[in-house]
């Protein structure tokens, strides 16, 4: 009896040693498997900066890029973009952007990671080489981001397989400016394959033309119940914004449909789209009022409607928005007076109108009257340009503000304040010299008289300072008095923008 106990656990011993060998090796299998579908990809790359320079050895899982699952050694994503995305603003950011690039052949051996969730190729070039087919078959990805990457031609339909899919960007760069609007070499001919993308929660698709789907958008991403932001920025579509049969959008948070050319009223079937947090609507050739129901979207924190034609005066439901943080209206015909949105006080339960308003940007449009002094409220403001109106009076002698943002001086937040180009009258009140963070003031082209006051010198970060076409007058400013208040051994040691022509300035030029 106990030989038999031992022939069976002798017999127990080697059965298991052999799954254990048989698994050992599935899993050394897989891990060789992985790293060749990864060196075949990388060997399609022009690679000018070396950036896949640690793309050696066996474990790739320490590879630039790429990440694994526990366990398994399966690739589950690859994240290759390019660290210097633009825009940029310097010559060397431009340099270092281009040197980063990757380019080249993009492998189907990419196929074969079968547990690739997650790929980003963002912001490098291959240029000029279509969205590869077999993106489509790539089944589990989750997250695809193949946005500014140089692509031409048709966006292949067969992504609409990714059922799996969450997050997807093909946004493309802008080209040219055709009949149409602004184009790319992307286009869309047939949006439908998109209501396959179930799960879907963010759609990138700027500056890709869509002119061939025509209003046909609309329909096809109302069945995306999931989505949360929709951005269509430069998309060549035109003609009317139609109104879904039934408003199904219930997770949209963000909309950017910007410099289109819709030429059509405002949506009202936006205001049934509660989760609403931002709507980019510029330039797109908008006609009518803002509609008054607006105000009722309570999530709401951005709302750009710049650069269209919208008419009327601004609704005081804006003042509702107790959660907005840009009101961007600018470049418009709307009319009437400053609008009387300290309503939201009360509604909001704080003591501001707008508590967490930082911009405010009511640029070129026809607003009349004085600026209140009601102004100063806005505790949060950053940025404030009325410039370009037909606002008329003196600038307030007092301005609100110091008791209801608990400041000793108002606006204490306030970088940019442009008032130019309106009919200003009267002189500098003292409560302007209180602005201590201004960077940028600009008054010009208004009837403003007087002299220029030396509190202008404690501006310590102020960049731009434009009085020009005023009727200014005296001799200019002692504003030396701000080396002291600045700690610094010039008066405002940031500034590189002075205009002060066309005014009644006398005297010489001050040391």
């Amino acid at each position: 009896m106990e030989r038999i106990s031992v022939f069976i656990l002798v017999f127990l011993y080697f059965i298991s040693t052999k799954i254990a060998c048989n698994g050992h090796t599935h899993i050394n299998n897989n891990v060789q498997f992985e790293r060749r579908a990864l060196i075949d990809f990388k060997s399609g790359l022009t690679d000018p900066n070396n950036r896949l320079s640690s793309w050696k050895g066996n474990n790739y899982c320490y590879w630039h890029g790429i990440g694994c699952e526990n366990g398994t050694g399966f690739v589950v994503s690859i994240d290759l973009r390019n660290p210097y995305p633009y825009p940029y603003t310097l010559e060397y950011e431009y340099e270092n952007q281009r040197y980063m690039n990757l380019s080249g052949v993009i492998s189907p051996s990419l196929i074969k990671l079968k547990y690739l969730k997650y790929l980003d190729l963002s912001f490098n070039s291959f240029k000029p080489i279509s969205i590869p087919q077999f993106f489509g078959s790539m089944k589990n990805l989750v997250y695809l981001n193949l946005s500014h990457c140089g692509f031409i031609g048709e966006i292949p339909s067969n992504l609409g397989n990714l059922s799996n899919l969450q997050y997807l960007d093909f946004s493309s760069d802008f080209s040219y400016y055709s009949d149409f609007g602004y184009s790319s070499y992307l286009f869309i001919k047939n949006i439908e394959w998109m209501t396959n993308l179930v799960s879907l929660k963010h759609l990138g698709s700027n500056y890709v033309n869509l002119s061939m789907v025509g209003s046909q958008w609309v329909e096809v991403l109302n069945k995306l119940p999931m989505l949360t932001e929709l951005h269509l920025d430069g998309c060549s579509l035109f003609g009317s914004i139609p109104t879904p049969s039934f408003v199904n959008l219930t997770s949209l948070a963000v909309i950017a449909i910007s410099s289109n050319e819709f030429n059509s009223t405002f949506p009202e079937w936006f205001l049934n789209v509660s989760s609403l947090v931002s709507i980019h609507m510029s330039a797109n050739e908008l006609h009518g009022r803002i509609p008054l129901g607006l105000g009722e979207l309570p999530n709401l924190q951005h709302l750009d409607l710049s650069a269209n034609d919208l008419e009327g005066s601004i609704p005081s439901s804006i003042g509702n928005f107790c959660n907005l943080q840009y009101l961007v209206l600018s470049s418009n015909k709307l009319n009437g007076s400053f609008p009387d949105i300290i309503n939201g006080t009360e509604t909001c339960n704080s003591k501001s109108p707008l508590p967490n308003l930082e911009k405010l940007d009511l640029y070129g449009n026809q607003l009349q009257g004085s600026i209140p002094s009601s102004i100063g409220n806005f505790c949060n403001l950053q940025y404030l340009d009325l410039s370009s109106n037909k606002l008329n009076g003196s600038l307030p002698d007092i301005i609100n503000g110091t008791e209801t943002c608990n400041s000793k001086s108002p606006l204490p937040n306030l970088r940019v304040l442009g008032l130019g180009s309106n009919q200003l009258m009267g002189k500098f009140p003292n409560w302007l010299g209180e602005l201590k963070n201004l960077e940028e003031l600009d008054l010009h082209n208004n009837q403003l008289q007087g002299s220029i006051p030396s509190s202008i010198g404690n501006f310590c970060n102020l960049q731009y300072l434009e009085l020009s076409s005023n009727k200014l007058n005296g001799s200019l400013p002692d504003i030396i008095n701000g080396t002291k208040t600045c700690n610094s051994k010039s008066p405002l040691p940031n500034l590189w923008m002075l205009g002060l022509w066309s005014n009644q300035l006398m005297g010489e030029f001050p040391n």
